[in-house]
């Protein structure tokens, strides 16, 4: 068992919080679940699941919280909840460990010196219970293992990452998946909330209203990260609206193979690719039409 602290959330993630704990094998001294007021069965799961972890030396502590955005929730459960841990970890209620990843942080992890105090891991995402593995999906890069203490959310409405304050990081070679058993209508309902999340964050952008010092471009994260933000700030939003979503579902479908993907990959690159982006687009059209300002959001309802 390795000395870290594994901080999930949830909203209504009785499906999916499951698999996620018991892919970690026993790996993780304590999991910290911050719950921003389920109405299904996740606070009984949970209550569940520390009544199995602490037959094996480990526990879930369950907390709630009032959502306000993922990065205040993040950042209040890794400050909040008395990590004592080397380590701390972020998952995502629908996200697994494989078991060689499981293998890799159990060995690597207790052997990484002091001036190490991040580990960027692969994510591969599965849809309808495929592998996404074409359309630029393939691997994700995130920052997710990092020493307690030494990282934090980036206070941001979309795409925020983990960026350390101090010390280098490292790469593991295995991979987690994003792998949620939830249905279609719950997909793009929560891309639905998502495209209000991204028209409030580009308004802020370009308004400045955003504290600078806290953007990833400012802080020490992956690579991968910071050339896809300055791509979509620098590139993608310059080009016209809706011809944007075009050109970009052309890119991952074809340039970059997602027809590869089969069916599931045909429905997800062009849910993902162009839905979405032109959905990103019609709302930023009435918010300029009608000088509206997209509200701050609360948390997902599905």
């Amino acid at each position: 068992m390795v000395d870290l602290t594994v901080v999930i959330l949830t909203k209504n993630e009785e499906k999916n919080l499951r698999k996620c704990i018991e892919s970690f094998q026993g790996l993780a001294k304590r999991f910290v679940i911050v719950d921003s007021f389920s109405t299904d069965g996740t606070e009984k799961l949970c209550n569940e699941l520390n009544k199995e972890l602490l037959k094996i030396g480990s526990r879930l502590d369950f907390y709630q919280n009032k959502w306000t955005d993922y990065a205040t929730q993040l950042n209040w459960g890794l400050t909040k909840t008395n990590i004592t841990t080397k380590w701390s970890m972020r998952m995502d209620a629908d996200e697994e460990l494989m078991e060689d990843l499981v293998q890799e942080i159990n060995f690597k992890l207790p052997e990484l010196g002091p001036q190490v105090s991040g580990v960027i891991l692969r994510r591969r995402v599965y849809f309808m219970g495929r592998w996404i593995k074409h359309g630029g999906r393939y691997p994700e890069l995130l920052l997710r293992i990092f020493r307690t203490g030494k990282a934090m959310c980036e206070q941001k409405i979309m795409d925020e990452h983990m960026i350390l304050s101090e010390g280098q990081s490292v790469k593991f070679k295995n991979d987690l998946i994003d792998n949620n058993t939830k249905d279609l209508e719950w997909w793009t309902n929560k891309h639905n909330w998502y495209s209000n999340r991204e028209v409030l964050d580009h308004q802020l952008t370009v308004e400045k209203a955003l504290n600078e010092e806290n953007l990833l471009e400012n802080s020490t994260s992956t690579n991968q990260a910071k050339m896809k933000r300055l791509v979509k700030n620098g590139g993608y939003y310059g080009l016209p609206k809706f011809f944007r979503a075009h050109i970009y579902f052309i890119y991952r479908y074809y340039i970059k193979l997602g027809f590869l993907d089969g069916p599931e990959g045909k429905i997800f690159h062009f849910l993902q690719a162009y839905w979405y982006r032109f959905l990103v687009d019609a709302k930023m059209y009435e918010c300029e039409k009608f000088d509206k300002k997209i509200k701050p959001q609360e948390d997902l309802k599905a």
